[in-house]
């Protein structure tokens, strides 16, 4: 059914007082120019609504800029690459549905039109089109604009924290599978260190030198490597086959640790939460403010039946008792989400001071414990050769030994607890990631 002339003289009556209505509230009087066509007024109404990025969006444009610690190149890098490839990226979808629900915003000052049929009393359908154009709405519309933004900024961080938590769940993988390696190739060696004491007590109680119970203890701690290293591989092998479920592409062969730079980042991820959620809750709350206070509507229809047109004032709300504490509640909504970026900042320093004083606390007992591992290696040495001379009994020596070989472990923990709080640091300051790759 056509709509007829009328109708879309509605249009473009609406097109018109939608550019007046703008230009007033930039200033400027009202007829003080001719007025363009609507085709003109929706392009440069798009044009507005394309500032500056950095202005537009600045936690998106902060995102983008946001760099990776992970060194290119590194066993870290190949882990990271391989994961991010993989993920099936659920935080993307819901970013594109929300820049999708902006796009649609942007356009919300336009006027609203559809059809209207109703059955008249002489059994004949009438067709009719219903234009509303919101003249003066307290800023609604704006906020309405801002949410969707808000939203849109909001989806931009769950991305990042979701990359960054994907690669710190692979990376923490990834350590504890290199440090269960190193412990049973360690393990690998103090069991045929030991296989060799036990050898010589053995020949020594055959001989009747030397007690059965000292060759019960030896066999005893070598049943205790044993069931260690079987532990370590175990573990290894685990670590491994989860991380593989994770990645692109198989990542035995990767090898060793570091590849994080030193570097602070920008601003926590969870302090680019807090505010876009507080631009959430302000926008939320104009909308709230908006929907209190009176506005102008001007409303057409026209068609089969006659042109009508009308110019409506209303809130959405009617006003009751209550109505001047609920106005000063969304006020207060909007300082207490400000606050909130205060207690995420604070938050957020706590915790990456506390890692970072830790991880400096574990590369130094890395340190220390390197040293009394080469310490003992020296005592180790000295006994053996002492052994050799006839000075020293063979429990002796395996006594030292196992100084020696829990020396190492405790250096080979150290180490690796080291590597955690470096990967926990890189954690907290959303820096695994790099924010323009997501």
């Amino acid at each position: 059914m056509s709509i007829g002339r009328r109708s879309l003289s509605l249009i473009a009556m609406a097109v018109t007082l939608s550019g007046c209505m703008k230009d007033m509230a930039a200033g400027m009087p009202f007829g003080s120019r001719a007025d363009p066509p609507a085709e003109e007024t929706v392009t440069r109404a798009a044009s507005a609504a394309r500032p500056d990025a950095s202005q537009a969006a600045p936690i998106i444009h902060a995102l983008s800029l946001r760099g990776s610690v992970v060194e290119p190149g590194t066993p870290y890098a190949r882990i990271a690459g391989a994961v991010i490839a993989s993920d099936s990226r659920v935080a993307e979808a819901e970013l594109h549905i929300a820049r999708l629900r902006a796009e649609a915003a942007k356009y919300n000052w336009l006027p609203s039109f559809g059809p209207r049929i109703s059955l008249n009393s002489l059994g004949d359908f009438v067709a009719d089109l219903v234009v509303n154009q919101v003249l003066f709405d307290n800023g609604r519309k704006k906020a309405e604009r801002d949410l969707a933004k808000s939203h849109v900024e909001l989806a931009a961080v769950k991305l990042v924290e979701d990359g960054n938590r994907r690669v710190n769940d692979a990376l923490t993988l990834y350590i504890r599978a290199q440090e269960s390696r190193e412990l049973d190739a360690h393990l690998e060696f103090a069991l045929k260190d030991m296989t060799q004491f036990e050898w010589i007590m053995n020949e020594r109680v055959k001989g009747g030198v030397s007690d059965m119970s000292d060759l019960n203890v030896l066999r005893q701690k070598l049943a205790s490597i044993r069931a260690r290293r079987s532990e370590a591989q175990e573990t290894a092998r685990t670590a491994m086959a989860e991380l593989d479920a994770m990645s692109a592409s198989p990542l035995a062969e990767v090898r060793g640790l570091g590849g994080l730079r030193d570097t602070s980042g920008g601003a926590a991820l969870g302090v680019l939460r807090a505010q876009a959620e507080r631009d959430i809750a302000v926008a939320e709350a104009k909308i709230a403010r908006a929907s209190h206070l009176p506005g102008l509507v001007a409303s057409g229809s026209g068609g089969q039946s006659a042109l009508r047109g009308s110019l409506d004032i209303g809130s959405d709300t009617l006003f009751s008792l209550g109505t001047v504490s609920d106005l000063k509640a969304i006020e207060a909504s909007k300082e207490a989400a400000s606050r909130k970026i205060g207690e995420a900042q604070e938050t957020a320093e706590r915790s990456i001071r506390s890692q970072a004083s830790q991880l400096a606390a574990y590369t130094r007992q890395a340190k220390e414990a390197e040293l009394l591992t080469r310490q003992a290696k020296q005592n180790l040495d000295l006994f053996q050769r002492q052994y050799d001379g006839g000075q020293r009994q063979i429990m002796d020596v395996v006594g030292v030994y196992e100084t020696y070989a829990a020396a190492l472990e405790r250096a080979i923990d150290l180490k690796y607890k080291a590597a955690r709080a470096e990967l926990e640091l890189a954690r907290l300051r959303g820096a695994l990631a790099e924010g323009a790759q997501l």
